[in-house]
Formats: C-alpha cells, sequence, structure tokens
C-alpha cells in the first residue's frame, strides 16, 4: 500500500477507536473484515498505530495542539508503527518540520499527565501502592504485551512443543514461572501450525496460567469455573484434571461461552460442561451447592492489569463504573463460596490493578465468613512446583500480586480460602 494511502487508512482507525463506543479489539477486528485486502504487514501497522495513540492518547492531543490537518491524521502520525522514513514520504513539507519538533522534546520536560498517559482518578491510587514502582509501571504500560502459549498438558509437553516451533521457525523461551508457558518472540501466524490445530497450544499470559495452578484442579473432582469467559483457564483446569472428574463452565454471557467450543474441540478435553446463567444466584449454580471441591472466580473487572493489550480500558473505565464493579465482584464470591464442600478451595482473581477490586475484596469476605480459612498463595504456589513463588506475592506476601514491570505478565490478583471442615 502507498505511503500515503496506509497513513489515511490509520487516521480513519484512529478516529474510530477514539470514539469508545467498542471495545478497540472489536473495532480493530470489523475494521479489517472490511478491508479484506489488507495484507498482515499493512494490519499490524494500522492496529499498533491505534493502540500506540491510546496508549499515549493525552501525550499525543497534547503534541497534535502545533499541527494543523485533521485532528485524527495528526494523532495518527504521531503513533504511526512503522519506519519513519516510510512515514515521512506520506507527509508535506510542514507536517515533516511539525514531526521532527515533536520528536526533539525531552520527556523529561513534559506535564506529569503527559508522561504517564493515565486518566487522573487511576494516577492517586496507583501512586499509594506503588510509590517508586509507579513510573516504572507507567514505562510498562505504554509498551505491547509479549505473546504467551500454554502448552496443554494433557497432550503435550513442553519442550517438545518449543522444538517444534523452533523448526517451525519461532523462537519461543520457557515461562519463568508457568511450568506450561511458552513465550514467543514476535508475532507469528500461530494459527496456521499444526500445533495450533491439534490444541497443543493457547494463547494465554503466563499471569493467567498461574491462577489455573493455583486452583489445584486434580483427577476425579468436581471444579467449577465460575466466571468462565470464553474459556482459557477452563481449559487449563480441564487439562490439569486430566480430562477426569467434572469440570463446569459457567458465564452469564453464552456468547463468550460460545467462544470456548472450537477451543474446546481442539484441546481434547471431555470433562468440561459449559453453562449460561442467568446471575450468580441461578438456579444451576444452587443445585451445586456444597458439592465442589474447587472453584475459580475470576471475577468481571476493570481490566487495568491489561492496559498493554486493552489500552482503550482506561479511557472506558470511570470512578462509578468501579464502584458498580466492586459490587457486583463481592455479590459473585459470596455466591461462588456456596459451592464449596468442607475442605474445598475458592480462589478470587482479577486482572486489575486496584486495591479496590481485589485486597478490599478479599478482607471483606474474609471478615464475613468465619467458615472459610485464608490460604498462603506463596505456600500455595511451592507446593505447585512454581519456581520462586515468594516473588509474585503482595507486600503481605500471602496473595498474588502480579505487575507488568515486575513480573513481565499482566496485572493479576488473587487470594484462596479453604472452607474448613465441619
Amino acid at each position: 500500500m502507498h505511503p500515503k494511502a496506509l497513513l489515511d487508512a490509520c487516521a480513519d482507525l484512529v478516529a474510530q477507536v477514539l470514539k469508545f463506543d467498542h471495545p478497540a479489539d472489536a473495532i480493530v477486528s470489523r475494521y479489517f473484515r472490511e478491508h479484506r485486502s489488507l495484507g498482515p504487514r499493512e494490519r499490524a501497522t494500522l492496529a499498533e498505530t491505534a493502540y500506540a495513540v491510546l496508549r499515549r492518547k493525552l501525550l499525543f492531543e497534547h503534541l497534535a495542539q502545533s499541527g494543523s490537518g485533521p485532528r485524527e491524521r495528526r494523532l495518527a502520525i504521531l503513533g504511526f508503527a512503522g519506519p519513519r522514513d516510510f512515514l515521512k514520504s506520506a507527509l508535506s513539507e510542514q507536517e515533516k518540520v511539525w514531526l521532527d519538533h515533536c520528536d526533539a522534546i525531552d520527556p523529561a520536560s513534559l506535564a506529569e499527565r503527559h508522561r504517564h498517559n493515565l486518566p487522573d482518578w487511576l494516577v492517586e491510587p496507583l501512586k499509594a501502592q506503588l510509590g517508586d514502582g509507579f513510573w516504572p509501571l507507567v514505562e510498562a504500560l505504554n509498551q505491547p504485551a509479549p505473546l504467551d502459549l500454554r502448552v496443554n498438558a494433557l497432550t503435550d509437553k513442553r519442550a517438545d512443543v518449543q522444538r517444534e516451533l523452533q523448526l517451525a521457525g519461532i523462537r519461543a523461551e520457557p515461562t519463568r514461572h508457568s511450568p506450561w508457558g511458552l513465550r514467543v518472540q514476535g508475532k507469528p501466524a500461530l494459527t496456521k501450525l499444526d500445533a495450533f490445530a491439534r490444541g497443543a497450544i493457547e494463547v494465554q499470559d503466563e499471569g493467567s496460567q498461574l491462577l489455573a495452578l493455583l486452583t489445584d484442579a486434580r483427577r476425579g473432582q468436581m471444579v467449577v469455573d465460575f466466571c468462565a469467559g470464553a474459556g482459557g483457564k477452563t481449559l487449563a483446569l480441564g487439562a490439569a484434571m486430566r480430562n477426569t472428574g467434572r469440570l463446569y463452565a459457567f458465564d452469564v454471557s453464552a456468547h463468550r461461552l460460545d467462544n470456548l467450543k472450537p477451543r474446546l474441540a481442539r484441546s481434547k478435553l471431555s470433562n468440561v460442561h459449559p453453562a449460561a446463567i442467568a446471575h450468580e444466584r441461578d438456579e444451576r449454580v444452587k443445585r451445586l451447592a456444597g458439592k465442589i471441591d474447587r472453584v475459580l472466580v475470576d471475577a468481571p473487572c476493570s481490566g487495568l492489569g491489561t492496559l498493554r493489550r486493552n489500552p482503550d480500558l482506561k479511557w472506558r473505565q470511570s470512578p462509578q463504573a468501579l464502584a458498580e464493579l466492586t459490587a457486583k465482584q463481592a455479590a459473585i464470591l459470596e455466591s461462588a463460596a456456596r459451592l464449596l464442600k468442607p475442605g474445598g478451595r475458592i480462589v478470587y482473581a482479577t486482572c486489575s490493578l486496584l486495591r479496590s477490586e481485589n485486597e478490599d475484596i478479599a478482607v471483606a469476605f474474609t471478615a464475613a465468613h468465619p467458615e472459610f480459612r485464608r490460604l498462603s498463595v506463596p505456600a500455595l504456589l511451592e507446593e505447585a512446583k512454581v519456581p520462586e513463588a515468594a516473588e509474585l506475592c503482595g507486600a503481605d506476601g500471602q496473595d498474588l500480586r502480579l505487575w507488568p514491570h515486575r513480573h513481565g505478565s499482566d496485572g493479576f490478583y488473587a487470594a484462596a480460602w479453604e472452607k474448613v471442615q465441619s
């Protein structure tokens, strides 16, 4: 594609994602469906340009004020995810001078908000939690996320899959903590691989894999993935159960569960039972009360731990939406806990960075339920033979606390309880 045409397409896509009427990944996917002639490199440039603008929106809007032409074009120029000489061949002389001026600005001279590119309501709680770690987090959140795979432990071994990928020209290294994970270099076309087609690999962040390890689903057990979504953790749990027992995948969205079906077929699992529920108090849930060995509650949350992948979330969330979420999280945990039989384990998790969605929920649940004993996450991870388990926990040393700048994974939190034997 001619540089000018590609820049115009980038500006068009930027304009669409900045409406914030749908998730950015859905808008990008729709754009590609509507423009099927785009090649892989053009798609990559378009997507990364749109995400760069979302990541550094406050800075780019500030710099765009000194430029000329349509706002979306100025933003697309600043965020353009391609070689500078290619970009400049699409620019007027005036635009080239303006871009050079923007590139020459010392980041240290910028106002704080133009350096962190976060909404005001999010800055203070993160500074309070992280102190000196705030700016390293900001730097990490403004970078693209790595690509992690989970090897299907039911059918394959990690070392074998690593060699298979190497033969296909794909470099992959074992993840530092998850025994199932491989971190892949670049963005290869995984769906064209035999390893993908036969269900040997699934795309899954290392932090998400650790949640499944923490749940510790075992052979022959009754297990519930309470907020299963598209089923990434469901599949990890099913493989850990060695395709035995019974694994329920509950979600209030039948559409999200539909996305599990092709993945389930590839996985070779037959112990998974997806079920759409109306709400956390659904009759299907009530019928299982007191019968379940393990429950994973990956609760709906702000998703702020995934800002490297979904930078639009920081602009689509609000304090009001957060208050609604925390009420929902507490209600879901309350209902899911009723499923456990004595001696059973429940894991509450989010991909949020905020205490209000994490530690505060766990503290309130513990105080309200003396029949549940809070478990030490480091001890559980050590039992699961996770290397350097203590490094994965928060300041209290009790719960899982993953940060992009410290652990290289998405931001995750998890707490665990055991129902006391009656």
